[in-house]
């Protein structure tokens, strides 16, 4: 058994926290052993990173400087796999809206280890307007959960990502004026607690069920962070057969440079 550190976090911009030394300054002090990221915002041609101890798995979108993921590991994994198998895309319709198409944006990830399968997603921001939460509702939720469903066949899986939503209203600083507003439909609160029916564990509530004031994403607005007047919208969820497996959950405030935080668990695997 070896305790494996996993990480996730929306840098909202590699380009950005790169420039900024933040992302350099946080591998040195947390040194994952496999570290997932969300909207990456750019090609790997575009940007100049020295990454000795890690392999390396890039899956950016069409549109340049938009969304995208990546996953590095220190151990390499048998396989990496980029977006939907087109069964589910089709089964559930992840065709695309006036925005684009989903498939596009390089929104999910899957690597497979020994062991268990890690994957990550950037869920689609159902907008200000909502006028992206039926893609979302109806087609990217259950499609991801159908996903992950079918990687479980074979291995458990931990997946997380920034999934764009409070899950409940311990989740967000002020839940009362929020409900209804992107985030915190009650659309976006059920595709989240399908996963949880489906028998994904929150890691970060098994461990801290009633912790208040926890949060990993700040508006930039009103000195918001600083308030700690925030949102948990990025999570790691595992298979009920990890959950002795999960010997600790973190969300790391302190780790500046984008308007997320990461996100961490250890794995005694």
């Amino acid at each position: 058994m070896i305790v494996m550190k996993l990480y996730s976090w929306n840098v909202n911009g590699i380009r950005a926290v790169l420039n900024k030394g933040a992302f350099q300054k946080f591998l040195a002090e947390h040194d994952p052993d496999i570290l997932c990221l969300q909207e990456t915002k750019a090609q790997r041609d575009q940007f100049e990173i020295d990454l000795p101890s890690y392999n390396e798995f890039w899956y950016s979108a069409v549109k340049k400087g938009y969304s995208g993921t990546a996953i590095f590991s220190k151990v390499k994994p048998v396989q990496v796999v980029n977006g939907f198998p087109e069964d589910i895309i089709k089964k559930y319709n992840v065709s695309g809206d006036t925005y684009g198409d989903p498939n596009d944006e390089g929104r999910v990830m899957a690597a497979e280890f020994e062991k268990f399968w890690v994957l990550t997603v950037y869920t689609p921001n159902s907008k200000g307007d909502l006028s992206r939460l039926a893609l979302r509702h109806k087609q990217w939720d259950p499609a991801f959960l159908a996903y992950a469903k079918r990687l479980e066949e074979s291995k458990p899986v931990v997946f997380c990502g920034d999934l764009n939503v409070a899950h409940q209203e311990i989740d967000l600083a002020n839940p009362a004026s929020n409900v209804g507003k992107h985030g915190f439909t009650n659309e976006e609160r059920e595709g989240f607690q399908n996963f949880v029916d489906a028998g994904f564990i929150d890691t970060f509530r098994l461990l801290f069920p009633d912790k208040t004031e926890a949060y990993s994403w700040w508006t930039h607005w009103a000195n918001a962070r600083a308030r700690n007047v925030g949102w948990r919208i990025d999570y790691w969820l595992a298979s009920k057969d990890l959950k002795s497996a999960v010997k600790a959950a973190a969300i790391h405030a302190d780790v500046m440079g984008s308007d997320h935080c990461p996100v961490s668990i250890e794995l005694d695997i």
